[in-house]
């Protein structure tokens, strides 16, 4: 039997045991590579999550004497002086010469009004005068009469006092009569209505033949004056701003039917009082008026450049916490930490707000800072810090 057929089977065995090693070693080449592999990427998954769970922040440095920032606030224009225009005397309107709109002068007539009823009592006031007159001389004859029959004891001292007490009487009624005429010619003269002051006339209730009742409380009112050459300006300042606003200040103002253009008016008068309801204290300014451009009872949008606050700092209204623990700032240190700083507001301006204590001028505060936020948390910074904006 030949040795030929053994040799080949020896060398295929050992060419597959060669393969089964190589094999062996492959599949432990790929299983430790695998493993490395993996334990790289839980590594990296591990530093990201790590990285994502640091906060990222933007921060600003707080602003030292900025600015006062200004105070915007609805108010009202009035008349420098207003009067609605009732009548003294009852009748029926005779006449009217002026409209609305009339420039009008003090004294100058608006209106004429017949008083047929006023005209008779007038006459009769005249005619009871006269009467009285009459009677007063009369007395006053008798009395001087019975005067003169004394002396010769032809009439006793009661007889001549009763005369001379009637004279004194009728000259009373005399007065009396008179008071009457001339509170009736007084009366008559408000027969004719005149403007009160220099102004124009802005309403016109009443035509020709018209009803007249006397006095304010019975009839309408036929006219409306005001003087518009100089408005007053109305406006509320809320109580955190009243002590800087002071007379002799200034403010400006817009009106919608002059878009763009804006007007200036002079603090003239304070109220120096809170209303209970609203918080506020009324403020009186006074504007020019050379035009006639502004009108009574337009609405404006009042301005006020607010004096700077001494020591303040100023940072966004959007870095407030406001929680159980009061009102906080969340600062970033200088190791990238969190620090919380209860602070106090000392003027706020909308989109900024001053603080008045607990903050430093080198303190960087997060800006919107992220919820879930405590001491001693770290932090990475996203962008430089930046001064907060002056607020106009």
């Amino acid at each position: 039997m030949s040795s030929e057929p053994t040799s080949r089977s020896a060398n295929a065995q050992r060419q597959l045991s060669f393969a089964g090693m190589v094999g062996g070693a492959l599949a432990v080449v790929i299983v430790v590579a695998g493993t490395t592999l993996r334990v790289r990427h839980e590594h990296q998954l591990k530093d990201w999550t790590q990285a994502q769970a640091i906060p990222s922040v933007n921060v600003v440095v707080p602003v030292p004497e900025a600015p006062g920032g200004s105070l915007d606030l609805p108010g009202r224009l009035e008349a420098f002086e207003s009067a609605p225009i009732y009548a003294r005397v009852s009748g029926y309107l005779k006449s009217w010469s002026v409209d609305i709109g009339s420039q009008v002068k003090a004294g100058q007539t608006l209106a004429e009004i017949d008083t047929p009823e006023l005209d008779q009592q007038l006459v009769q006031a005249k005619a009871d005068l006269a009467s009285a007159k009459a009677d007063a001389v009369l007395a006053k004859t008798t009395a001087a009469r019975w005067q003169s029959l004394l002396d010769s004891d032809s009439v006793s001292r009661q007889e001549v006092d009763e005369r001379t007490q009637d004279s004194a009487a009728k000259a009373a009624r005399v007065d009396a009569a008179q008071a009457n005429l001339d509170r009736l010619v007084a009366t008559k003269a408000f027969a004719k209505i005149v403007a009160p002051f220099d102004g124009v006339i802005t309403a016109r209730d009443t035509d020709v033949g018209a009803l007249i009742n006397a006095g304010s409380g019975a009839g309408a009112q036929l006219f409306s004056v005001s003087s518009v050459d100089k408005l007053r300006v109305y406006v509320r300042v809320p109580q955190e701003y009243a002590p800087v606003i002071k007379p002799g200040g200034t403010g400006t103002f817009t009106v919608p039917e002059y878009p763009g253009k804006r007007f200036t008016a002079t603090v003239v008068g304070l109220a120096d009082s809170v209303n209970a309801a609203s918080g506020t204290s009324l403020v009186q300014l006074l504007v020019d008026n050379p035009g006639h451009l502004l009108l009574p009872g337009d609405f404006v949008n009042l301005h006020f450049t607010l004096p700077a606050r001494a020591g303040a700092l100023r940072v966004p209204a959007s870095a407030l916490i406001f929680d159980n623990r009061g009102l906080r700032l969340a600062t970033v240190d200088r190791g990238g930490a969190v620090r919380f700083k209860s602070v106090a507001i000392l003027q706020d301006l909308g989109n900024a707000v001053d603080i008045g204590s607990g903050l430093a001028g080198d303190d960087r505060v997060i800006d919107a800072p992220p919820d879930g936020l405590v001491e001693g948390d770290r932090v990475q910074i996203v962008s430089p810090a930046a001064k907060v904006a002056s607020h106009g």
